[in-house]
């Protein structure tokens, strides 16, 4: 019995320190390894015109890159994007697959650029229907497009089907514009068994930027997809606005970010009241508050 009681013991202490090895190792990697961060982005310089959302789309991947950690980015192959002048080539292995949209078969497109003198790599979501017959989210008379739901729609599923085929885990997602705020309700919903997104924390940067008009009657309808159901939208108001889509958004993100100074003060205090970890304008040097709150986040 007495060598029992010490073989017991010495597994127990054993057991312990395995048990605290490996906490230490958890702490290491969130602490000092570097992350996987995914950018989902609307618009990126120097591939579209100067904007408070294009700057940042290059900005912060750039910052978040040099502090160390591994990055993906994406954005829409708008209609006004020079593929020459921008070195844009099709990747095949990653194009071909049909997106099934209100009813509608649409093939998924991408392609790759590197943005000159950086180490970024942008990956264009791309679409003859809903992208490159277009300008971005209004047309040359300056009115929205009638379907600027259903290409976000379009965008968001294009860019989680391809981070799969990469094979590339994301620690965090982070969406930098409307065209990317259907993204966390499917990470919560759609994608919550898939083992590329099983544990990824997503982060919705607000904007100041806006659409004039509201979003179609069968937005909703459309965002249907495995476990993201139409009802899970009633509680949002119609006609589907702007700030109702900024709301989805804010409810399946775990952080959100003013981006700017004049951020809408409704989206920022609808956060606040959702109790969702929030990060007020930055300023200028902005890199480490975002690196903080990444780790905060996780």
């Amino acid at each position: 019995m007495p060598n029992l009681r010490l073989k017991i013991l010495k597994y127990a202490r054993f057991s312990g320190f395995v048990n605290f090895f490996l906490y230490l190792c958890t702490w290491f990697k969130l602490h000092f390894m570097a992350k996987k961060i995914l950018f989902i982005n609307q618009e990126i310089v120097p591939y579209v015109p100067d904007s408070n959302l294009s700057l940042m789309g290059k900005a912060l991947p750039q910052a978040i890159l040099e502090k160390g950690h591994e990055i993906r980015t994406f954005m829409p192959k708008w209609g006004n994007i020079n593929e020459r002048r921008g070195q844009l080539h099709e990747v095949i292995r990653l194009s071909g697959m049909n997106l099934i949209i209100d009813d509608t078969d649409h093939p998924l497109i991408i392609k790759v650029a590197t943005i000159a003198q950086t180490r970024i790599q942008v990956y264009f979501i791309d679409n003859d229907d809903y992208f490159s017959k277009r300008q971005m989210a209004q047309d040359e008379k300056g009115e929205d497009y009638s379907d600027n739901g259903e290409r976000a729609i379009f965008f968001a599923r294009g860019v989680l089907e391809t981070v799969k085929k990469l094979r590339w885990i994301p620690d965090i997602i982070h969406i930098q514009g409307w065209m990317g705020a259907v993204v966390p309700l499917y990470i919560k919903t759609a994608y919550h068994d898939e083992p590329s997104f099983a544990n990824t924390k997503v982060v919705t940067s607000l904007f100041t930027n806006s659409l004039k008009s509201d979003f179609s009657e069968n937005f909703k309808k459309c965002v249907e997809f495995r476990d993201a159901k139409a009802d899970l939208l009633k509680k949002y108001a119609d006609p589907f606005t702007f700030d109702e889509l900024g709301k989805l958004a804010i409810d399946y993100s775990d952080g959100v970010i003013a981006a700017n100074k004049n951020v809408s003060k409704e989206l920022i205090k609808y956060a606040k009241g959702n109790d969702v970890p929030f990060l007020a304008y930055p300023g200028e040097d902005f890199a480490d508050a975002y690196d903080n709150f990444y780790e905060k986040i996780l």
